[in-house]
């Protein structure tokens, strides 16, 4: 989680905004807690996509479709004002990592893990097919892993079968290449089967810790998809099987969701998942991460009813904290798919009304993540203001800027480690895809990157102005002669203490349009010629590509050095030598490239060690 920046807003609705989670194709996704101390992921549109009549009527289709959507395995929405001047919508907030984060953090999961995993999604894609809707997006992103169960997030591309509320227009494909079914890609529409394409694709990734189709650009995962079968060697059994029988490529072949949740289940997902369904190392994960939302301060409550969107979050002075957690359980809907409901105990908001000042009052939580969906939020460091230079007075930052005395302050990361050897840069973004009868994709340097496809962006990092130096004191500058004027200028040659350490954050390309997974930044004393750390860049899926950047130069106000590609590499990764900047921002540091082969890539890294 990201901290607010100053042009941000400091509460949307009843609900008072704790940090940044992350940016999708529609918006940004912010944590958020209501008066009554409920947490909830934020998602509010772009600015420029408001004014945009066609897209605020396609928004107001699709809280509608998910407000309909509810059940032990799915996340609800919670509230929503699609009529606003800047629409959002508030969903649940999850502790857990997605099942791209788990697998690649720590590998394959068990196969009693698995069983429950599918089970538990074939009953929330079961509940959403008999509403009329199809998901067209199931992807290890879009699917988190709780204590309670496997939550299947992200609905905002959700459509009704019936083709009167299309969120596409004509020939245009929808989801994320390696996920996609077919006739997907084909442009032929999405129906229920091609949902449970994705399923098959999802179990088999959960089981083997590879997608079922491999390759190191989207245009060869599209042509597998459409014209080769899975590779399944690595599975057995019933598992394998099942697989197998979703990703049939003819869609009429496939199992029904319902068939599925009952040869991996017969008594029920929540049968396997009692008495505990995931591995030991996700369930200390998602439990700190439930601590960690216990120890986020809620603060003051709102006075006055809720501050505007435009005002900034600089006037908000109540905590920040760090951190997510859910509650036990899945929030449901006192009568879903009616409009105007009232609120009752732990119910919804109906979207159709303006925000209430009395949000729900339970404790259940869900997100988002990858690049535009409701996942788990990055490492983050509690930032830690430096003092202040001399002579200046002294400013007590916003609380939100700092820890509360005596509590604790833990970051989780549901992000994976990089993991060196593992395979080829593979991008799992939503992609919009005119298929005309080829399929072509521009490979791009940080792993293979879509070109104008993409239509998500995620957060391009810009923040408040870079921390000083602390400066000497006046009677040390007077002892060398000086006049008493601190000079914060580097020693030439020498990298700063500021730079120092592990730093991991999202990065973008192409101005921000297109996604391109996670940076992780280390960097060590060194002087100019030499190695200053590596910079390990892993795509959604786990491709890695490994940068080694020589200092160049350093100035009072960036660190200049030379990115070359590791001699390891495997070919879609881009060998060729550019020039990197990093900049401090606030506690962070901006990473900024200029290769324009590889979409001029953008990352804000935060500290993690």
């Amino acid at each position: 989680m990201q901290p607010l920046d100053v042009d941000e807003p400091a509460t949307v609705g009843p609900y008072r905004l704790l940090g940044r989670l992350g940016s999708g194709g529609m918006g940004r996704v912010y944590l958020g807690r209501s008066a009554g101390g409920r947490t909830v992921a934020v998602k509010i549109v772009h600015p420029h996509f408001a004014l945009d009549e066609q897209f605020r009527a396609r928004f107001q289709r699709e809280v509608a479709a998910a407000r309909r959507v509810g059940g032990a395995w799915t996340a609800p929405v919670l509230d929503a004002d699609p009529d606003a001047a800047v629409p959002w919508v508030a969903t649940a907030y999850a502790a857990g990592p997605s099942l791209a984060a788990a697998v690649s953090d720590t590998g394959p999961l068990p196969p009693h893990t698995v069983r429950a995993l599918g089970a538990g999604l074939a009953e929330a894609l079961t509940a959403v097919h008999e509403l009329g809707l199809v998901h067209r997006d199931v992807k290890p992103s879009n699917v988190l892993l709780t204590l309670d169960g496997p939550l299947l997030i992200d609905f905002g591309i959700a459509r009704a079968m019936d083709g009167t509320a299309s969120l596409t227009s004509t020939g245009v494909s929808v989801g994320s290449p390696g996920y996609m079914a077919p006739e997907q890609i084909l442009g032929k529409g999405a129906t229920a089967a091609a949902d449970v394409f994705s399923l098959g694709a999802v179990l088999a990734y959960a089981a083997t810790g590879e997608p079922p189709f491999p390759g190191d650009s989207s245009a060869a995962l599209l042509y597998k998809v459409v014209h080769e079968e899975p590779e399944l060697h690595a599975m057995g059994g019933e598992l394998r099987a099942l697989a197998a029988a979703c990703l049939t490529k003819d869609p009429a072949s496939r199992p029904t969701p319902t068939e599925i949740s009952h040869r991996l289940a017969p008594e029920g997902a929540a049968r396997l998942v009692t008495g505990g369904w995931l591995p030991g190392a996700l369930v200390e994960q998602v439990s700190r991460s439930a601590v960690q939302l216990l120890n986020l301060d809620t603060g003051e409550a709102v006075r006055s009813g809720p501050v505007p969107f435009e005002s900034p979050a600089e006037t908000e002075s109540s905590v920040r904290g760090l951190g997510a957690g859910r509650g036990s359980g899945s929030v449901g809907f006192d009568r879903p798919g009616e409009m105007g409901s009232s609120v009752r105990g732990s119910g919804p908001v109906p979207v159709d009304t303006p925000a209430k000042t009395e949000p729900p009052a339970s404790a259940s939580a869900a997100s988002a993540t990858d690049a535009g969906a409701f996942g788990p939020p990055p490492a983050m460091n509690p930032a830690e203001p430096a003092p202040p230079p001399p002579g200046e007075p002294t400013v007590v930052p916003a609380q939100r800027d700092a820890p509360p005395p005596g509590r604790i302050s833990v970051s989780m990361a549901a992000a994976a480690t990089p993991v060196e050897g593992a395979r080829g840069r593979r991008l799992s973004c939503t992609v919009v895809l005119a298929v005309a009868g080829a399929l072509a994709a521009g490979t791009l340097g940080l792993g293979v990157l879509l070109r104008p496809w993409s239509h998500q962006d995620e957060d391009k990092g810009a923040g408040s102005a870079p921390s000083h130096s602390q400066a000497p004191t006046a009677a040390s500058s007077t002892a060398t002669g000086g006049t008493g004027a601190p000079d914060t200028s580097p020693t030439p040659g020498t990298i700063p203490a500021r730079y120092l350490g592990t730093w991991q954050g999202q990065a973008t390309a192409l101005d921000g349009n297109l996604p391109i997974g996670t940076f992780r930044l280390t960097v060590h004393r060194a002087g100019v010629g030499e190695e200053l750390g590596r910079l390990t860049q892993t795509d959604q899926l786990g491709g890695v590509c490994t940068d080694i950047l020589t200092l160049k130069q350093v100035t009072g106000t960036n660190l200049v050095a030379t990115s070359t590609g590791a001699k390891g590499n495997h070919g879609g990764c881009d060998p060729a030598a550019h020039q990197i900047e990093l900049t401090p921002v606030g506690d962070d540091l901006k990473y900024t490239s200029d290769s324009s082969a590889e979409g001029n890539p953008v990352s804000r890294l935060s500290k993690v060690g």
